[in-house]
């Protein structure tokens, strides 16, 4: 058994690595159907309304709406222990996607429920080159 720390960060798939390639660009990607227009998040292979196969890819405005976070205190695996205590949120996004993600500074620090942020991404990581989006409170040009 490998005596290394288990990693955090995600593996792309055959269906998540469009979405990765954007993060590594700073473009948020979902997926949107060409036969009903649901827009998706998780990405996968069909469309989770109408079950249609090979939804497409659009860049996403980056905006969205806490719709519930919650403040981890406890690590979920040893990967994360470092990263207590840290923030998830549940973000409504302006595509109608809702994603999890992570809820930096400000966002964090007075999560609300209703609150307008943007995502982020972090510098690209790990043996994939991933960049792990994450939330700030939106800008007031937003």
């Amino acid at each position: 058994m490998d005596d290394a720390l288990p990693t955090s960060l995600p593996v792309p798939n055959a269906d998540t690595a469009p979405f990765w390639a954007g993060c590594g660009q700073g473009e948020l990607r979902v997926q949107r159907c060409r036969t009903c227009g649901h827009a998706q998040f998780p990405p996968r292979a069909f469309c989770a309304r109408c079950q249609a196969s090979a939804p497409s890819w659009e860049a996403a405005s980056r905006r969205g709406r806490v719709v519930s976070h919650t403040r981890v205190h406890r690590a979920p695996s040893p990967a994360f222990k470092a990263e207590i205590p840290y923030v998830v949120a549940l973000v409504d996004l302006e595509e109608g996607p809702r994603m999890m993600v992570r809820l930096h500074g400000e966002a964090a620090a007075a999560s609300e429920i209703g609150t307008q942020v943007e995502i982020r991404f972090e510098a690209p990581a790990g043996p994939h080159g991933i960049a792990m989006p994450y939330a700030v409170l939106a800008s007031s040009g937003s």
